[in-house]
């Protein structure tokens, strides 16, 4: 929830003042619960969009999610019609397993950022992976940056922003 690239996003939709919710999943820093290999990981993001929906009001959500977040958060992209399109970073697809890359397939925008020395979401898979995908999509690939995208946070940060407002105009 605190890493540089969870942060980097998060500071960037403060500075815009974009409503934005980061959390930890079950089991993870201070949440309670135990983990679950994903299928309570997945109820705990519905809660957060019901939540930015009926407490929040919320018209239109994007998710983006980093590595298991984005395995994860882009995996309930068809729950609600008000979730308008999912950004990606570092899917780890192969790590996963099929069925959140299926869970994640929509004809809702989507941004796929990849760094191509990515050792954990594996960069020389990313192009297979990624012509799975319905349109619209597009992906950036971020020369030099590995899974942890350390001197590369706002190269991503630019992308989920320019992303964000060609999907929300």
């Amino acid at each position: 929830m605190y890493n540089n690239i969870v942060s980097g996003v998060f500071n960037m939709c403060v500075q815009n003042k974009i409503s934005c919710l980061r959390f930890n999943f079950r089991g993870v820093g201070r949440s309670t619960g135990s983990h679950t290999s994903g299928k309570g990981e997945l109820t705990d993001v519905k809660a957060c969009i019901d939540f930015l929906i009926n407490d929040k009001n919320i018209e239109k959500i994007i998710i983006c999610g980093y590595s298991y977040g984005a395995a994860i958060g882009c995996s309930v992209v068809n729950f609600s019609e008000k979730i308008i399109g999912y950004c990606a970073i570092s899917f780890p697809w192969d790590f996963m397993g099929s069925k959140y890359k299926k869970f994640s397939q929509t004809k809702k925008p989507k941004l796929f950022i990849q760094g191509n020395r990515d050792t954990i979401a594996l960069y020389e898979n990313f192009e297979n992976h990624y012509n799975f995908y319905f349109e619209p999509k597009k992906y950036k690939i971020i020369n030099g940056a590995d899974h942890f995208y350390s001197g590369f946070e706002e190269n991503v940060v630019q992308e989920v922003s320019e992303f964000y407002n060609l999907i929300t105009k």
